[in-house]
């Protein structure tokens, strides 16, 4: 029986003793989060290179099967900015099908890995290989949008982050004052109003309030609809991708990608949940719903989903009590896709644009990069390697070398750590004075046991960790 539950999402182990009160705090969170996620949504599938729509039905269709099947409580499932990059590079090799299949194959693989248990493993990945992916990929996005921010009137932008940049600089001259007008007084209104103000998501009354200017005063600056044509109104329809043997080899490297991604973002958001909330996900039933969601995702239209980081702290802040709240920001999402489908085709997309630069500043963890120079040079090294490989190859390669580093970091530590020698007499008598197996501990005395061979973190994280210990005079480490 205790095996049978330990498979069971979060949704359906909270209902058990869910209430009205939870209801309605899950409605106003939810109701919060599905605004926020609107712009996103859109803003991540149009620097992948696909529709605006392709991210509300990711986010839509996704966030209702991760919030509905997964094994975080407040996990916020949808389309995030660490696919950008990859998926832009699948567009570019095998077309809108061939991402399609890549989705496909790498919800496969994620189910795969939670069935066997693999969910537990992402943990180890060390702290420089994910802050290396997440500082490059932070960059790469900002790069891409650019164009949009100050308008620029140049051709197709290279996907390569060098050409890119000097196609860039030779085509700055070419801008649009209004669109760069309309970017920065969306920063503003992103950046000052929540000092007034947070009730109110400050991306949304930046896309409102921009757009606004933007249609009365006439400016011309490029929008959803003028490139895109707009978002259909409706539901979307199902598309069933037709699936060859011969393209499960070509694309299983950018599906083994898209798989890794998804794993470790789904459950580093699932940790930060953890902290915030005081609850405890489940790795395996987690990565399972993520699986099944980027299964489904692409059937509807959609692209790669994974766990919001930014999403769900929002959704915990907003006072979430349950997966209930993720459900009801799907809900919102498609209300609005019913609704106001016709509204999207005039916002401009350079406040989009702006929206994105914002993402792209707090997703890159650039605090991180302090301490992680204060490590060792193995560390240090691997951090750059990846880093740079994010940057300037292909992000395939980055996460196969990253990996790669990272299992070879593992063994350094543990070579570090570990030593083979003759047991004697001798050894055993001296080592017992370091054991605490047969001694008796005083009570005033708290033992605190790490999990796991690392503990990652500034000591300011172990002093929160303690912070229930602080009576005990003294604190023993094992």
């Amino acid at each position: 029986m205790k095996r049978f539950t330990n498979w069971l999402p979060a949704s359906v182990l909270c209902l058990r003793t869910y209430t009205r009160a939870d209801f309605s705090a899950d409605l106003l969170a939810g109701l919060t989060v599905g605004s926020v996620a609107l712009p996103l949504a859109m803003v991540f599938a149009i620097a992948s290179g696909l529709p605006p729509q392709a991210g509300l039905y990711t986010a839509i269709v996704g966030g209702f099967l991760i919030s509905a099947l997964g094994g975080c409580r407040m996990q916020i499932g949808g389309p995030t900015g660490a696919f950008v990059v990859i998926i832009a590079s699948i567009l570019a090799k095998y077309g809108v099908s061939g991402l399609a299949l890549v989705t496909l194959m790498a919800g496969c693989i994620l189910i795969g890995m939670g069935l066997t248990g693999l969910g537990a493993a992402v943990q180890y990945i060390p702290r420089p290989v994910t802050i290396g992916f997440t500082n490059g990929i932070a960059i790469l996005i900002a790069s891409t949008q650019i164009r949009e921010f100050f308008g620029l009137r140049m051709g197709t932008s290279p996907r390569a982050f060098l050409p890119r940049m000097v196609a860039i600089v030779h085509g700055i001259s070419a801008l649009t004052p209004s669109a760069l007008a309309l970017a920065l007084g969306t920063l503003a209104v992103i950046l000052l109003l929540p000092r007034w103000t947070k009730r109110i998501p400050a991306s949304i009354v930046a896309v409102v309030l921009c757009t606004g200017i933007a249609t009365r005063l006439h400016l011309s600056v490029e929008t959803i609809g003028s490139r895109y044509g707009g978002i259909p109104s409706g539901f979307p329809k199902i598309i069933l991708p037709v699936l060859h043997a011969s393209q499960i080899a070509p694309l299983l490297p950018a599906a083994m990608t898209v798989a890794l991604l998804a794993a470790i973002q789904s459950l580093l958001s699932a940790m930060v949940a953890d902290g915030l909330s005081g609850t405890k996900h489940n790795s395996n039933v987690e990565l399972v719903a993520q699986g099944l969601a980027n299964i489904a995702s692409p059937l509807f239209g959609g692209m790669p989903t994974t766990g919001a980081v930014a999403r769900t702290v929002t959704n915990i802040r907003k006072g979430a009590r349950s997966p209930v709240a993720g459900i009801v920001h799907a809900v919102t999402l498609l209300v609005l896709l019913l609704a106001a489908a016709p509204l999207a085709r005039f916002i401009p997309l350079a406040t989009l644009a702006a929206v994105l630069m914002v993402v792209c500043y707090n997703m890159g963890e650039w605090r991180e990069i302090k301490a992680i120079l204060r490590l060792s040079w193995a560390d240090i090294a691997v951090w750059a390697a990846t880093f740079l490989l994010t940057v300037l190859a292909d992000l395939t390669i980055a996460v196969e070398v990253g990996m790669v580093l990272a299992a070879l970091l593992y063994i350094h530590r543990i070579a570090e750590t570990t030593t083979v020698t003759v047991v004697t007499d001798e050894y055993i008598q001296g080592g017992r004075v370091h054991v605490l197996q047969d001694k008796q501990v005083p009570i005033n005395v708290a033992i605190l046991r790490i999990h796991g061979p690392f503990f990652f973190g500034t000591t300011d994280k172990l002093a929160e960790a303690t912070a229930n210990l602080n009576e005990f005079p003294m604190i023993v480490i094992v």
